[in-house]
């Protein structure tokens, strides 16, 4: 039995009234989220029992001891309500299945049972999840089904499903390398009950996965802070459908349990957590009950004031800079006055003079207010360096600030032994260097505060993506018609789930919706890239962030805070700025090594000299007026320890894939961490899908060719009755060319009764409907099924191939009684795309599952030779394997869905045309639009990242290469060049914001002029 349903929403009674007189057919709406357009699609009535309707809008969904019964609801009948069912939720681990057609057959297997309520099937996964009421099915019902279906299934346990371990975010403050970073994951890692920990220098966060039964968020603080740094928590555990509230003022823990239990007796709030140190609220809750708004009003009512925290904004760097620039600036107001006494006052006879006054033995009046200004410099400005350093020597590391607080100790305490022996001895004439550590000090102060500034810049990408969500937006309370009865402005960070939002042309969506009234024009180009602005009508989705452009909208929110997929893509950028690319690990090896290598070369460097200077090895006259052999070696040894920059090295990488993930995520192109990143770059074969990949995926039916004589409606009668079981593209073709053939000869007699269908992967499918045996599909289905093509079958399939255009065959009774004609047009920037692709040594390959003469056409037409056709899934992660055993590089692009396979196979997974869609499992790289150009620019972008990196890391080792050499002194005796510590110092600081501004170079990337061209095609097409 058949049932038509309009996409539209809408359905012309008058031309099908016949036809809705018969009670085999009914005419419903559809969804929302259906496609738009006038066809008619025709689906068969559901074959199995009629489901009860398990949730009521007045059901409330409860946690109880047994995690996997998720509520209770009304069981509804024609009769009204007739009892109450407990709704359980079991997930099954399902193996065999090998793309999508798999995974819609176990969905529809499971979903034909009486007392199924959802289910979903992850490919990706190989899991399915089925919410169901046990009153009427059993678990074990649910397997059996699935192992019908023709693959095995096994029920998950508890700790299978929920996954054993959490993931936990923190922020890192005080780390100055990659020593720091490695001693931090070294010591979260020791911590039992931590499986992996991940700490990204320049994003000064950790990502650790843990144990919650073992191990706390407190305890990894904990861990953090006895390793010498702070830490602070950003997030712990799943975060979907929890929010953090920070409460103004100071508590007492009477408040904060008020508060826990008034917040519990909401309906839909499932736990409630306090922290009365950090004055915080935790609440887990429903979405579809509740919201952050309730939450606020209730904590107003009860006396206090809170703010909606979130943690999906950028790094807030502006304390640290605020820190930094008074240290430097405060400093500066002793290390000026200092280096004025020693370097000019001294040279000024009169002011000479007042300096040189003796006040104890030989101790002068210049020499005790040098001691004085310095040490404020020394041990307060410069206690972060004693700090840093203590903390890591305890760990058996050393990093940055080990060699600072060595070189200024080395400076500081000879100048306090010059004072002292001055002060005791009637004879001593040595000079002081105080000048010397303050002035280290204060330069690396200023190079830290300008590195910060710069770490800054590179994760605007991240501020600019939030800034895409308004501030604010205009809530509408609804009466029960629908109507408008009040308008109110909230925070965006306030809207709720079903909340009805208001936006007027010029605004942008504060959120993920659907639109419910209203027509209007929407640019999405700030999310997917998308020049051309988009038609919404009702029930079409919205995409928080895009711009409302021509006309008033009423959006209907359908997701909120982290669910958005704007606060997915924040995710995806941040989660790739924590991933290291391979290329670091070489840096990281060489900061491991490089501070003691330092150390023992300063020493080594200040022995040399020294021996050399009182065995008289080089002339008295290379010593300065103010020095003896000894301090002349003291400098050259401090200018060594302070030169090394290990920070350098450790910023080369993170700080270019930080700004390539951000400007990557402002055209669309959303990469999944360094690993991708470097991967991509070195690409030289990529496999393509065809449909939807190099076409528009969008096939229709051009022509119909009948072998007998069968009226077409009868024709098409039968075969849209079997095609509409199916989700293939091309049946999804049929369905919506067949209406219209239906309205053309006003034939309702489509009264057909579908049995025994099966889908066959790859190939087709076949069931039994009209008391014929029907099969649809290719040639290949039709050899499995030993059907005979006649040689007027095989000529035209043979033209139709030729012309690009893929030929379905249709059997009745096992003879083929006509072909279906379907185009898919290739894109406009196919060809171009693949050509700048040849230009670049990289080599294309097309894999598909459609015909060998189809897919011949498409790849003469874009330009590709090596092509494989009529590919099950399988085939392609063959393909690519092969490929990959002759030591390749191979890139995958495909659509994301039924290409995941080849997707994880590949070196370089390429999901093309997500949308939204950007939790893409399968895929490196998930490319926001349908557009072929996105894999260029995401070639291309890699190739200009590295050449960045490649260009940082030239920079950073070639500065110690040469830096540390010329600290020695090696120049000084051929041409009298040598670098006092200060000098040193400020280098070291110049190096470390050098490479900053390297990476963020990057930011002024654009794409090369061919692929601009390439879109200036599309848009002509």
């Amino acid at each position: 039995m058949l049932k038509m349903e309009n996409c539209c929403g809408k359905v012309d009674m008058e031309t099908f009234e016949k036809y809705l007189s018969s009670s085999a057919c009914v005419v419903e709406p559809p969804a929302p989220a259906s496609s738009s357009g006038n066809n008619l699609v025709l689906v068969p009535i559901p074959r199995y029992p009629a489901m009860p309707r398990l949730y009521s809008p007045s059901s409330k969904i409860s946690s109880s001891a047994n995690d996997n019964v998720i509520g209770t609801s009304e069981v509804c009948s024609n009769d009204g309500p007739s009892a109450i069912a407990v709704v359980s939720k079991v997930k099954f681990k399902v193996k065999g299945m090998e793309c999508a057609a798999c995974a819609s057959s176990v969905e529809k297997a499971v979903k034909r049972l009486h007392g199924i309520q959802d289910a979903s099937v992850s490919l990706l996964q190989s899991t399915a999840q089925v919410v169901f009421c046990p009153v009427f099915i059993s678990e074990q019902t649910i397997q059996t089904a699935i192992e019908d279906a023709g693959f095995d299934a096994t029920e998950m346990e508890e700790e299978e499903v929920h996954g054993r371990y959490t993931v936990c975010r923190l922020q890192i403050k005080g780390m100055t390398c990659t020593a720091c970073s490695s001693c931090i994951e070294s010591s979260l890692e020791q911590t039992h009950g931590v499986k992996k920990a991940v700490v990204a220098l320049a994003t000064e966060e950790a990502e650790v996965h843990y144990d919650p039964e073992i191990v706390n968020y407190k305890m990894l603080i904990k861990s953090v802070t006895d390793a010498g740094f702070e830490a602070e928590l950003i997030s712990a555990g799943n975060e979907s459908n929890r929010i953090h509230l920070k409460l103004e003022g100071t508590h007492t823990q009477e408040d904060m349990e008020l508060l826990q239990s008034s917040l519990m007796e909401f309906l839909g709030v499932k736990n409630v957590e306090t922290d009365l140190q950090n004055s915080k609220i935790a609440v887990s809750y429903d979405p579809d009950e509740t919201g952050p708004r309730r939450f606020l009003e209730v904590i107003g009512k009860a006396g206090f004031k809170a703010s909606l925290q979130t943690d999906l904004g950028a790094p807030d760097r502006s304390k640290e800079v605020k820190e930094y620039k008074h240290q430097f600036l405060w400093s500066c107001v002793l290390t000026i006055p200092l280096f004025t006494l020693s370097m000019i006052l001294m040279y000024i006879p009169a002011l000479k003079h007042i300096l040189q006054s003796k006040i104890i033995n030989m101790l002068t009046v210049g020499m005790l207010l040098r001691w004085v200004l310095s040490s404020p410099v020394q041990f307060f400005f410069g206690r972060r360096f004693y700090t840093g350093a203590y903390n890591a020597l305890k760990h058996g590391s050393t990093n940055m600030d080990v060699l600072i607080a060595l070189g200024t100790n080395a400076a500081y305490f000879y100048s306090v032994y010059v004072v002292i022996r001055a002060a005791t001895s009637n004879h001593f004439k040595e000079i002081d260097v105080f000048e010397t550590s303050a002035m280290l000090i204060s330069f690396i102060l200023l190079g830290k505060y300008l590195e910060v500034l710069a770490k800054g810049k590179t994760s605007e990408a991240i501020a600019k993506l939030i800034e895409l969500q308004p501030e604010f937006a205009t809530l509408l309370t609804l009466d029960e018609n629908g109507d408008v009865l009040a308008e109110k402005e909230i925070s965006t960070q306030l809207i709720q789930r079903k909340d009805m939002i208001k936006i007027t042309p010029g605004q942008k969506f504060p959120t993920d919706g659907v639109v419910i009234w209203g027509v209007s024009y929407v640019s999405e180009s700030m999310i997917t890239g998308e020049a051309c602005p988009v038609p919404k009508h009702p029930g079409d989705k919205i995409i928080g962030g895009t711009l409302n452009q021509s006309s008033v909208l009423h959006v209907q929110a359908t997701h909120v805070g982290s669910e958005t997929a704007l606060a997915q893509i924040v995710r995806l950028v941040k989660a790739a700025q924590m991933a290291k690319a391979p290329v670091q690990k070489y840096a990281d090896k060489i900061s491991r090594y490089f501070v003691p290598f330092v150390v023992l070369a300063a020493l080594i460097t200040c022995m040399a000299w020294f021996g050399a200077g009182i065995s008289g090895t080089y002339p008295k006259s290379w010593i300065p007026a103010s020095m003896d052999e000894f301090e002349l070696a003291l400098q050259f040894g401090i200018s060594v320890l302070v030169i090394a920059c290990p920070c350098a090295l450790g910023l080369a990488t993170p700080t270019a894939v930080m700004v390539a993930t951000g400007i990557g995520a402002s055209q669309g192109i959303l990469i999944k961490g360094g690993q991708a990143l470097e991967s991509t770059h070195k690409v030289q074969c990529i496999v393509f899908d065809k449909t939807g990949t190099l076409t528009e995926g969008k096939p229709v039916v051009t022509s119909t060719k009948l072998f007998r004589g069968l009226p077409l409606s009868n024709f098409y009668r039968l075969v849209s009755a079997v095609e509409a079981n199916s989700v293939h593209p091309i049946a999804r073709a049929i369905l919506q060319y067949a209406p219209a053939l239906c309205e053309k000869t006003n034939d309702s007699d489509w009264n057909c009764q579908v049995e025994n269908f099966e889908l066959v992967t790859g190939q087709g499918v076949h069931a039994i409907t009209g008391n014929k045996r029907v099969a649809i599909g290719n040639r290949k289905l039709m050899q499995s099924l030993n059907i005979a093509l006649s040689e007027e079958a095989q000529q035209h399939l043979q033209s139709m191939e030729e012309l690009a255009q893929t030929a379905v065959l249709v059997s009745f009774d096992n003879q083929v009684v006509g072909i279906i004609s379907v185009s898919d047009p290739v894109k406009p920037e196919a060809a171009g795309a693949i050509s700048l692709l040849q230009s670049w040594g990289i080599r294309s390959i097309i894999v598909t599952g459609d015909n060998w003469g189809t897919a011949r056409a498409v790849a003469r037409e874009v330009g590709v030779d090596t092509v494989i056709a009529e590919a099950e899934p399988s085939t392609k992660v063959d393909k690519i394997k092969d490929l990959q055993r002759t030591g390749m590089i191979v890139g995958m692009v495909g659509d994301g869905i039924n290409d995941s396979p080849a997707l994880v196979a590949a070196d370089v997974g390429m999901a093309i045309g997500a949308g939204t869609d950007v939790a893409i499992e399968a895929a490196d790289i998930v490319l926001m639009r349908s557009n072929l150009e996105d894999v260029l620019t995401a070639i291309h972008l890699s190739k200009k990242t590295f050449s960045r990196i490649k260009i940082n890391y030239v920079w950073a080792l070639g500065y110690n290469v040469l830096a540390l050499p010329l600290a020695a002194g090696v120049l000084f005796p051929l041409v009298g060049l040598r670098l006092p510590p200060w000098v040193a110092g400020a280098a070291m600081a110049i190096s470390s914001v050098s490479v900053v501004c390297s990476s963020l170079l990057l930011r002024s990337y654009k794409r090369p002029k061919k692929l601009i061209t390439l879109k200036q095609i599309k848009l002509s097409s």
